[in-house]
């Protein structure tokens, strides 16, 4: 049997939750990821985000979370951390960190900090060498291209 996933789902509340579902939705979507769920419970309203089909970070109304939560979203690429603080920042988010290496972190991590309507600390990061994906793409460059068959 497979290993859960070690964290399945996160969630915290919103002060104003259609501002804030206009915010996720475009700020998530450079990520690849979708509102995939929404539903209405005793008065308020909850919607799930992710990629696959899966749910993964749900936003709710009731009232801003405190204290204030930082959330880091994955990426396979620079261009879509570029992207995700673009989209952020024009859907009303505040710039927390400019995308660009940290490398207090490590020499590869790439990320962008916006602050999110109430306040949270939302992160975009990739982990990716950039030398690491150019030499990747030299070496398919080179690859002989497939001889045909003489008839």
């Amino acid at each position: 049997m497979a290993q859960a996933p070690i964290i399945d789902h996160v969630g915290w509340q919103v002060s104003d939750y259609e501002r804030s579902i206009k915010f996720y939705t475009a700020a998530l979507k450079p990520l690849g990821w979708k509102k995939l769920r929404e539903f209405k419970w005793d008065g308020g309203s909850t919607a799930g985000y992710g990629t696959g089909g899966k749910p993964f970070l749900w936003i709710s109304s009731g009232g801003r979370t405190a204290p204030h939560v930082h959330f880091a979203f994955g990426s396979d690429t620079r261009d879509a951390v570029d992207a995700f603080y673009k989209a952020a920042i024009r859907a009303g988010g505040r710039d927390n960190g400019k995308p660009g290496v940290r490398p207090e972190y490590h020499e590869h991590y790439y990320a962008a900090f916006v602050l999110d309507p109430d306040g949270h600390n939302i992160e975009a990061v990739t982990h990716v060498a950039v030398a690491a994906k150019k030499a990747t793409a030299k070496k398919a460059a080179k690859k002989p291209a497939a001889k045909k068959k003489a008839k």
